[in-house]
């Protein structure tokens, strides 16, 4: 596979840095809070991380593990909405790369039919009316049959649903144009100004989910789009409820 290469990877606006090997890309871009939007990407993570303290595996040298760091200026009760808002982006990049079968599970992960293709984790942190937004994301990318009886659930890549797949560089640099252009519409709309999209990237758009709540309990509806904070709306046997957070266990059709 091509190296990361920094010069490769131009983001108007951005700061690109390629490093060999760090702990975490969000770790080390919330400790640094960088005052200007910055890209950092690493060829090897030692702490990778997904939402919920979760471990990221990234496969050295062939996956796709990066952050991008910025100020957001917009109301604290908002910033919930931006993985959904890095979704659309991402989805928006690798469907414009040929791999047209992504879709997006809320309320952070990127997925095709064959299972898992990418995760999406945001960290903010408020200093005064701006957000610093760390947005991490990480791709699988050239086959490996052997990954999803190690992981043990269903596994997509990137590879498969683009063939040949486009170098990381080039697969990163697009990512990073689109998510720039969605958190600057972001900032000027909110959440509405992707809302539609992601709705109509909606994996499991009037399927009947099985919803994981953060407090261990599950919740089961139909899914009915978003709640206006970004929210996932079930309709339920006591009427229109919304999870904001948990994760989708299972679906089916209605």
């Amino acid at each position: 596979m091509e190296p990361l290469d920094a010069a490769a990877i131009r983001v108007p606006g951005v700061r690109v840095r390629v490093v060999a090997s760090c702990a975490s890309t969000n770790t080390t871009l919330m400790a640094e809070a960088p005052a200007t939007p910055e890209l950092l990407a690493a060829e090897s993570q030692k702490a990778g991380r997904g939402r919920r303290g979760r471990r990221w595996h990234a496969r050295p040298g062939l996956d796709m593990a990066f952050s991008l760091a910025r100020p957001i200026r917009r109301p604290a009760r908002e910033l919930a909405a931006l993985s959904l808002v890095a979704g659309v982006a991402a989805a928006r990049a690798l469907r414009a790369l040929g791999a047209r079968a992504v879709s997006l599970k809320w309320p952070n992960d990127l997925v095709s039919h064959a299972g898992k293709l990418g995760g999406i984790l945001v960290e903010t942190r408020t200093q005064g009316r701006v957000a610093l937004a760390v947005v991490g994301i990480g791709i699988n990318g050239p086959v490996d049959s052997t990954l999803q009886g190690r992981l043990r659930r269903p596994v997509a890549f990137l590879g498969e649903l683009v063939n040949p797949m486009p170098s990381r560089n080039a697969v990163i640099e697009r990512i990073g144009r689109e998510l720039m252009r969605a958190l600057d519409a972001f900032e000027a709309q909110g959440l509405d100004a992707i809302r539609e999209e992601w709705l109509s990237l909606h994996a499991h758009d009037g399927q009947r989910l099985r919803v994981r709540l953060a407090d261990g309990r599950t919740m089961t509806g139909i899914a009915d789009g978003l709640a206006e904070d970004g929210g996932l709306r079930l309709r339920t046997r006591a009427g229109i409820r919304a999870v904001r957070t948990g994760r989708v266990v299972a679906a089916r059709a209605a």
